[in-house]
C-alpha cells in the first residue's frame, strides 16, 4: 500500500469511527464557500464533521464575489477572495470556485465531495506537507509561536499566518439562492495576518493576544507556508488555538 492510500485510510477511518489521533494536525482543509451559493450548504456541513477529527486542521473562508447575486455575505471578505484566487494563480489552474476545499495549500476538489478532498489530503503528505512542529504558546499579554530549524535545504521563501477563528455560527439567509435557510459555519476565518517571513532557522513569532479576539473570533490558529500571501504554497506546519 502506497503512503498516499495510508493516510487516506486513516483519514476515513478517524472521521467514521472518531478514533485517537496525533496532536498535530496531519492535514488543513480550508473551505471556500459563501452564503450566496446554493451548492455550499452541503460542503459547510462536511467541513463541520472534518473539523470534529482531532488531526484534521479544517477551517471555513467566506468568499465574497456571490453578493452580486442579492445577498451580501455576512462573513465574507475579499481578503478570503484574493487568497482563493492567490492559490489558483500559484498551482498555475486559476480554478476559483465554491464550494471549494483547498488541503494542504496544494491540492483541491468540490467541498462537498468528501473522498476527492481525502485524495487531495493524501497529495499533500507527498509532497511533504506538515512536517514542521509549530509550538503555540498563549499568554495573557501576547501569543508565542516557536518554529524549530527547518530541515536542509529549506524550499524558502515561507510566511507564517496567525488567522483569528470563530467556532461556531449560524446565518439565517434572507435573499439570494439560499433565502429561507439557517445555514451552520464552522471554524470561520475572521482575519489573514501575515507575523512576517521564515527563512528555516529557529525561530520565536509572536501574536498580541488581542488579534484571537478579531471581529468575534473565539480562538485560532497558525499556519507556517510556502512562498508569500500573494503567492501561497504547501502548508508546512499548522497549529490549532485553544477549542479547536
Amino acid at each position: 500500500m502506497t503512503v498516499p492510500k495510508i493516510l487516506a485510510t486513516a483519514l476515513v477511518a478517524s472521521l467514521v469511527c472518531g478514533e485517537a489521533v496525533a496532536e498535530s494536525p496531519r492535514a488543513v482543509v480550508e473551505l471556500f464557500t459563501s452564503q450566496g451559493c446554493s451548492s455550499c450548504p452541503p460542503a459547510d456541513k462536511l467541513i463541520a464533521e472534518i473539523a470534529s477529527d482531532p488531526g484534521v486542521l479544517a477551517i471555513s473562508f467566506p468568499v465574497d464575489y456571490w453578493d452580486y447575486l442579492g445577498w451580501k455575505d455576512t462573513l465574507a471578505d475579499k481578503a478570503f477572495s484574493a487568497r482563493q484566487k492567490a492559490y489558483g494563480d500559484s498551482r498555475g489552474d486559476r480554478h476559483v470556485y465554491t464550494p471549494q476545499a483547498v488541503v494542504d495549500g496544494l491540492g483541491h476538489a468540490v467541498g462537498s465531495d468528501r473522498s476527492a478532498v481525502l485524495a487531495a489530503a493524501s497529495e499533500g503528505t507527498a509532497h511533504g506537507a506538515l512536517t514542521i512542529p509549530v509550538s503555540v504558546e498563549p499568554g495573557p499579554a501576547s501569543i508565542k509561536i516557536r518554529l524549530p530549524a527547518a530541515p536542509q535545504p529549506f524550499k524558502g521563501p515561507a510566511t507564517v499566518l496567525f488567522l483569528p477563528v470563530l467556532k461556531r455560527t449560524e446565518v439565517a439567509i434572507g435573499r439570494g439562492e439560499n433565502k429561507g435557510h439557517t445555514v451552520t459555519y464552522t471554524n470561520v476565518v475572521r482575519e489573514v495576518v501575515s507575523l512576517g517571513p521564515w527563512d528555516g532557522t529557529a525561530r520565536t513569532f509572536e501574536a498580541p493576544a488581542s488579534l484571537a479576539k478579531m471581529r468575534n473570533a473565539d480562538t485560532y490558529v497558525v499556519v507556517v507556508q510556502q512562498g508569500t500571501p500573494e503567492r501561497p504554497g504547501l502548508i508546512l506546519g499548522a497549529a490549532k488555538g485553544p477549542g479547536l
